[in-house]
């Protein structure tokens, strides 16, 4: 996935801290400039990181400067073809990984092919062979082939955030189980409090949907899905009541019909301001509500009744063919892969890849960690639901608000969910 908070954002933030401009504000760059785009907000843990990483670039690059550009998720997500097509493209970018986004933008020829430095300097060492599917691709734009065309420095799942302070205001026991989960929300429902804070506008509730079918499917099914492995049936057992029970929490008063117009930012803020008792999102957010949220006592914990999470490595490093200056690019990777970066990263919410684990002192950190690393052992990671196809993001946010506002039924909509992916499976020679 994908990293959120930022969606819709169209601005370029100029910090000072992180930029001195140089050279002018059209396409290209110079050998003394690196330009860099991401979407992480500043107090999330890769934006404390990866600003880090930035002053010790150019500490360690005299001369040389980060332009940094700030993107919203949303906005590099439509647009990165048309850019990397034209003179815009930068020396280095965050984007999201899968068939449907640097899958295709490998097929396409736009991205660099940097096997031969991910070997050099030993970043395959560094990440797992579950991390590594999200950074290969074959031919077809398919995850899991033969040649990198991207690098993580963090991981990611999703996860259930809960309001310790409204259980115990409306005397509501914490879920173990998912049982308990339903009770929970039963309970909040009786006293006139909506459960669970969703965005249905942008990827929140397509992903709930999706933890919902997971709780009923196993690996197979997710490789047949994500990797084209087996025949999917959008029909079958996990799908059916991954729709049929999402629709249903509507119904409960569980999720709020006015979701379906709420973005995953006012989720988020909607969640961290008190005003609902649980939030089920990504490890994304976990340094923002750590560092934001002061006024009551908080804590997650894996999607109770699964095995199962969506997940995977973070998003990735690409660089696009037309960078200018990919070596400094592969440096600026480089830095973000050491130690230092790493453990920093790690105490501040995030997810590392490679840090040293007796350097990650916070409590809640360790936690969040921890929960990633039961994932990995049971190899629960289960990616993302708008993965395997082009365009299928948009596909699934209309869908999943659908089932939102009722108009159309759980086997309408995944009717809706198969037909792009059948005939993408025929493209692709799946």
């Amino acid at each position: 996935m994908f990293t959120p908070g930022k969606a819709l954002l169209a601005v370029l933030a100029l910090t000072a801290s992180l930029l001195v401009a140089c050279g002018d504000d059209g396409g290209g760059g110079s050998a003394n400039e690196l330009r860099l785009w991401h979407y992480e907000g500043p107090d999330s843990a890769m934006g404390k990181a990866w600003a880090e990483a930035i002053k010790e670039f150019e500490d360690t690059h005299p001369g040389v400067t980060v332009t940094f550009e700030e993107k919203g998720f949303e906005q590099i997500q439509k647009n990165a073809q048309m850019v990397l097509n034209s003179d815009e493209a930068p020396d280095l970018m965050e984007y999201n990984k899968g068939n449907a986004t640097a899958g295709l933008l490998s097929k396409q020829g736009l991205l660099t092919d940097m096997s031969a430095e991910v070997t050099e300097r030993g970043w395959d060492k560094l990440l797992s062979p579950s991390l590594q599917t999200t950074c290969k691709y074959d031919e077809r734009g398919v995850m899991g082939g033969d040649k990198w065309f991207g690098v993580p420095n963090y991981a990611e799942y999703t996860m259930v955030y809960y309001n310790a302070d409204l259980f115990a205001q409306h005397k509501v026991e914490i879920p173990e189980t998912f049982d308990d989960l339903v009770a929970a929300m039963d309970e909040f429902v009786a006293a006139g409090v909506t459960p669970l804070s969703v965005g249905g506008k942008e990827y929140p509730a397509q992903q709930l949907f999706y933890q919902l079918a997971l709780s009923k499917a196993d690996k197979q099914w997710v490789d047949d899905l994500q990797q084209y492995k087996g025949k999917v049936d959008f029909h079958d057992e996990a799908w059916t009541y991954g729709a049929e029970t999402f629709a249903d929490w509507v119904k409960k008063g569980y999720i709020g019909k006015d979701s379906a117009g709420i973005d995953a930012e006012s989720m988020g803020v909607a969640f961290m301001g008190g005003k609902f008792p649980i939030m089920v999102s990504g490890s994304w957010w976990y340094g923002r509500v750590q560092s934001t949220v002061k006024d009551f006592e908080w804590g997650t914990m894996l999607f109770p009744g699964s095995d199962m999470a969506l997940g995977s490595s973070g998003n990735i490093w690409v660089v696009p063919e037309g960078s200018e200056n990919k070596e400094l690019a592969y440096d600026f990777i480089d830095i973000t892969m050491k130690k230092a970066n790493q453990n920093l990263l790690g105490n501040s919410g995030g997810i590392p890849v490679a840090a040293d684990p007796a350097a990650i002192t916070d409590e809640k950190s360790k936690e969040l960690i921890e929960n990633y690393q039961t994932l990995v052992d049971r190899d629960g990671l289960a990616y993302y639901p708008d993965w395997p196809v082009p365009g299928y993001y948009d596909v699934l946010v209309s869908a999943t608000q659908k089932l939102i506002n009722g108009s159309a039924s759980p086997d309408e909509v995944l009717d809706e969910l198969a037909g792009p992916y059948e005939e993408n499976l025929a493209n692709v020679g799946g």
